[in-house]
């Protein structure tokens, strides 16, 4: 038997919904009217321009900023988030670009950071099992659980950042660009990666700017533009279609491309 935590939320159920939710900074709207939401054992991918409100929306999720108006929906439940410790007992766990790891630090520490067991006498061989434990599961690549973080390549770390969020058994996990800077082989891992995740039957939502990345493994896309829903596609959506609705512009290079592909393909329907 895995020791691995199956998802306390049944698979396909709603585990994170969004109704109206809305952020003002003074008289600046960062966000307007956001609904959608995130079920079990699913990845949605969100996706938007620089300026679009998708780290307003992690902050707000993770509890840093409280919205303006709007409910938030967690396992069928309305719940306020108005601390990130509330977020985390909640299950809501977030994963940050920076990944907040200690360089200085082995697996374990990075793992266990602020969380350790018997801190006033560091029980060091449970915890490094319950490490062992969480990376065998999320089939880690990694020599060592005494290896200094600063030996570890970029998608290494990301695995150590995971497996961290997954100490405290949550029901969703939040992904902020996690193949950002990897080199190919290490964004295959991740998104290997998130797939197991998903495989247990947690939620993830994940934000990216890399539409492969995204296709790859999202179940749905949700495009914020100008801190407003617009759209939520399938993976199998087109270049053109995404670009659209990322920057509202029905017209661009990929529809032009696609248009001139278009002729040189079919030249005769485009005569008649």
């Amino acid at each position: 038997m895995s020791d691995f935590p199956e998802s306390a939320v049944p698979h396909g159920a709603p585990v994170l919904s969004l109704r109206g939710i809305s952020k003002h900074f003074g008289a600046v709207s960062a966000l307007s009217d956001i609904e959608f939401d995130v079920h079990a054992g699913e990845v949605v991918a969100l996706v938007g321009d620089n300026g679009a409100g998708k780290s307003t929306l992690v902050k707000i999720l993770a509890g840093v900023h409280q919205p303006s108006a709007g409910e938030i929906f967690f396992a069928g439940k309305p719940v306020k988030l108005v601390d990130p410790s509330t977020a985390i007992d909640l299950g809501i766990a977030t994963v940050f670009q920076d990944l907040a790891l200690c360089e200085n630090l082995d697996v374990v520490a990075n793992i266990f950071l602020g969380r350790e067991q018997r801190p006033w006498h560091l029980d060091e061989v449970s915890m490094e099992i319950r490490a062992w434990t969480l990376l065998n599961e999320l089939s880690a690549r990694i020599p060592s659980v005494r290896e200094p973080i600063a030996s570890l390549s970029g998608g290494q770390r990301q695995t150590v950042a995971i497996a961290r969020s997954l100490l405290l058994d949550p029901k969703l996990i939040m992904l902020d660009e996690p193949t950002a800077a990897l080199g190919v082989a290490q964004t295959a891992e991740v998104l290997d990666l998130i797939e197991r995740v998903r495989a247990r039957g947690l939620g993830v939502l994940m934000i990216s700017h890399n539409m492969e990345d995204v296709r790859a493994v999202a179940d749905r896309i949700v495009v914020l533009r100008l801190g407003r829903n617009n759209g939520i596609l399938a993976p199998d959506a087109s270049n053109e279609e995404l670009v659209s609705a990322i920057t509202g512009a029905s017209e661009n290079s990929v529809t032009r491309r696609a248009g001139r592909r278009a002729l040189l393909e079919h030249p005769n329907e485009a005569r008649s």
